[in-house]
């Protein structure tokens, strides 16, 4: 059964604010909306999300194109970072490399990755198990945990060469296709811009491992 899963684009940042509460920004909704308008979900998807507001605010987007609701879940959130509160961007990304580079170590009290992987794994798959045959579903989160995701299904090591930012495009808004029942990932992180109707019906990659 195949799935999209999108990460939100552009957000609107501000350090007296904590991180889960960031909306998008107004180029982020724009991105948003016309990826919506494509018509590259298809009438009837499934559409879940973190509760993260950005997150949520591009399954809105796209649950009202598609005329369904947004099932949505804590535990697909991203990486928890709490602990650091704000970062500016150079020490996010000095930060993140860590947190990719040692996934069984904790940076400064983050969530650690194999801890994030194994939750947005077990959730995504909990997820699965309730939509209909046929009915492709579509999740809408974070680079971070998305990156864990695609490592997991595709057999593959924690390692941030498989981001978001170093296989799609900038600013967020990148999705990968994957199916849970081969353990496939079909299509690897791109930009919302080039993502098509056709990932529903995506040709499975040569050779791809199987998850257990």
């Amino acid at each position: 059964m195949r799935a999209l899963y999108l990460t939100h684009p552009q957000i609107r940042m501000d350090a007296n604010v904590p991180v889960p509460l960031w909306p998008l920004s107004a180029e982020g909704r724009e991105r948003a909306e016309r990826f919506a308008a494509r018509g590259v979900v298809p009438k009837g998807a499934m559409i879940f999300s973190s509760r993260e507001t950005k997150a949520l605010e591009l399954a809105e987007i796209l649950a009202q194109s598609v005329g369904t609701l947004v099932l949505s879940d804590h535990q697909m959130g991203e990486n928890d970072r709490s602990s650091t509160g704000f970062l500016p961007p150079a020490l996010f990304e000095l930060a993140a490399d860590q947190f990719f580079a040692h996934p069984e170590r904790s940076y400064e009290g983050w969530e650690r990755a194999v801890d994030a992987q194994a939750r947005i794994v077990a959730t995504v798959r909990t997820a699965m198990a309730c939509v209909p045959a046929d009915t492709p579903a579509v999740f809408c989160g974070h680079g971070g945990v998305g990156t864990l995701l695609k490592c997991a299904i595709a057999g593959l090591p924690i390692d941030r060469r498989e981001d978001q930012g170093r296989k799609g495009g900038p600013g967020g808004g990148n999705g990968f296709v994957f199916d849970f029942a081969v353990g496939a990932v079909l299509q690897d992180w791109t930009a919302m811009e080039e993502l098509t109707a056709d990932w529903v019906d995506a040709a499975m990659v040569a050779g791809a491992p199987v998850l257990t």
